[in-house]
């Protein structure tokens, strides 16, 4: 017998499932409103994130969106009605922190619009895979602003400067085609695929060490932000400590046993 999902509560703007041992998927569930960004789903991820990291049995989180978008953004009705005090609001820079500072590895599934604090957000992600619908953007210029949640910083990093500038000085469309050509993202899959393929990568992750996955996660991050000697001084200093979990020794001696380690994530 097919029993239907009763539909989530209005309420409930971030949708938290678990389809598979270790992996939770977390829906950005404003449809209505592209999943746009507002004060209250951004402390919704945040939760279900927090409750996340303090549950051993997950290994990674897969963030996607509800209907056709991932996020278009942020909330404009706020910002009309708060002006920079919605942006500035020191509970909701808190918030944007605390998503940033999450350390089990995070995959966005981008099904559609990824288009300015949507996009900053996929952009914490530490994987995107992206339907081959998806488009991405920075429009803020075109309403008089520019990216402020970090896409000035991070989006350089990934596509170079010459391409971050155009994307945000015209607020240009990227399909998803040219975003993987240009390194925004790692693979371009048909809508019906995606995922399937994001909960694939994710289920080889969560397969890993969920006790030394956080370490190689803030390894390649610091890529990003140390010049190289000082990037690997800190890849030696984490390779170090992860040393002290029982998963790297027993990683060792699966590794000399010839046989599938069995990781406890401690």
């Amino acid at each position: 017998m097919t029993v239907s999902k009763a539909p989530a509560p209005v309420s409930e703007l971030v949708i938290a499932e678990r389809p598979r041992p270790g992996v939770v998927v977390l829906t950005l569930n404003r449809p209505e409103k592209l999943n746009a960004l507002s004060k209250e789903l951004l402390g919704q991820l945040l939760d279900r994130l927090v409750e996340v990291e303090a549950d051993q049995s997950v290994g990674c989180v897969v963030l996607t969106g509800a209907g056709r978008a991932f996020a278009a953004g942020a909330d404009i009705s706020d910002m009309l009605a708060r002006g920079v005090a919605s942006y500035a609001d020191p509970e909701r820079l808190s918030v944007w922190k605390g998503i940033e500072a999450f350390r089990k590895p995070l995959v966005a599934a981008v099904n559609g619009y990824a288009m300015g604090g949507g996009l900053e957000l996929a952009l914490l992600c530490d994987i995107i895979i992206a339907s081959d619908a998806a488009k991405f953007a920075t429009p803020e210029i075109r309403i008089g602003s520019f990216p402020g949640d970090g896409g000035t910083q991070r989006l350089p990093r990934l596509v170079g400067q010459s391409f971050a500038m155009q994307m945000v000085l015209t607020g240009m469309t990227v399909d998803a085609a040219l975003a993987e050509r240009k390194g925004l993202i790692s693979e371009v899959v048909p809508p019906e695929a995606l995922m399937a393929r994001a909960l694939g990568i994710a289920g080889e992750i969560a397969a890993m060490s969920v006790a030394v996955t956080p370490f190689a996660k803030h390894a390649v991050r610091a890529a990003a932000d140390l010049p190289l000697k000082e990037g690997l001084e800190f890849e030696h200093r984490l390779t170090v400590e992860a040393f002290d979990t029982e998963d790297r020794v027993e990683g060792l001696r699966a590794f000399a046993e010839k046989r599938k380690p069995d990781f406890n994530g401690r």
